[in-house]
């Protein structure tokens, strides 16, 4: 038989390039491995597409190179990627892709209007205000917050403010990736990832939920997450009721934001309750990864995974 082609896509113009890259070859590497024909496809940072010789190519050949694909893999995370960029690429070009459609990757990628659902939804959030870089002068510092871009990923220009020193260098690090950022109150919790896979029949998968090990620095940062090796205890010690809202919520989210595929939910899980922090529609995808090794924890194996989302996107 001739293998199904699948368009992996990976790279992008946004700080999380490096990060989208190891997903992308972790995806088309194991997916080469179940049988599949991996073609992939790069954006590199100055946002030009790259065929799989690596060559640079216009945007309509780009176009003509997933329409020769029976599905596309898009892996890129952040802005122009994750935020229903390529979702809406793929809708117009008529070419069927893993995740979710346009709508809720810009959802959720605005991290102060996912906010704004959790609340439609009774789900805590962090309390936050959103600033612009005027309205940012007049606010001065008075408690430990936690300040980050309203749409970036990978913790990239996330700071934990706990004195007022280090406010302004913080406000500075979230402007260089965004022109709205979020101060948060500082939230004193548990941090747990729940991951929720959708099916087409409408049913949802809820993998085992995930702890972080919080480094002593008191935040998952991003040399957190790539300059070592970061602690998971999977399935995360949970009792049934912690557990069941988690899950629950995670679901809820999934579901008004209007996801497809597999999507990471992340929490603080508080003495109240659950606390939402995001929700990630293109989760890592590389073996180092929260998702697949969530699933793996129910018996479900990385390429099974990837197999399992592909076929999923395919037209019925």
């Amino acid at each position: 038989m001739t293998p199904i082609r699948v368009a992996v896509i990976g790279g992008g113009r946004n700080c999380e390039h490096d990060v989208s890259l190891a997903s992308a070859a972790a995806v088309a590497e194991t997916l080469e491995q179940t049988g599949y024909q991996a073609v992939r496809l790069t954006i590199d940072p100055a946002g030009c597409w790259r065929d799989p010789q690596d060559r640079p190519i216009g945007l309509a050949e780009a176009v003509e190179v997933l329409r020769s694909c029976a599905v596309a893999f898009p892996v890129l995370h952040g802005p122009r990627g994750e935020d229903g960029t390529l979702a809406a690429l793929c809708d117009l070009a008529d070419v069927p892709w893993v995740g979710s459609p346009l709508g809720a990757g810009a959802l959720a990628m605005d991290k102060w209007v996912t906010k704004l659902v959790a609340g439609a939804l009774g789900i805590a959030t962090a309390p936050a205000r959103v600033l612009t870089r005027a309205s940012a002068r007049l606010l001065t510092y008075t408690h430990p917050v936690v300040v980050k871009p309203v749409a970036a990923g990978s913790s990239h220009g996330v700071t934990l403010v706990r004195e007022a020193a280090g406010f302004g260098p913080a406000l500075d690090a979230a402007f260089a990736h965004d022109d709205r950022i979020l101060v948060e109150d500082l939230v004193t919790g548990r941090e747990i990832d729940v991951a929720v896979l959708g099916r087409p029949d409408g049913s949802r998968v809820v993998a085992p939920p995930l702890e972080i090990v919080v480094p002593e620095a008191g935040i998952f940062d991003h040399a957190a997450k790539y300059g070592g090796s970061p602690g998971f205890l999977i399935p995360a010690p949970l009792d049934d009721v912690a557990r069941k809202d988690l899950e629950q919520a995670a679901v809820s989210m999934y579901d008004a934001l209007g996801c497809a595929g597999v999507a990471r939910v992340d929490f603080f899980l508080t003495g109240q309750g659950p606390v939402l922090n995001e929700v990630n529609t293109t989760p890592g995808l590389s073996a180092r990864s929260q998702v697949p090794r969530m699933f793996a924890a129910t018996g479900m194996s990385f390429d099974a995974l990837l197999d399992l989302l592909v076929r999923d996107a395919l037209p019925a």
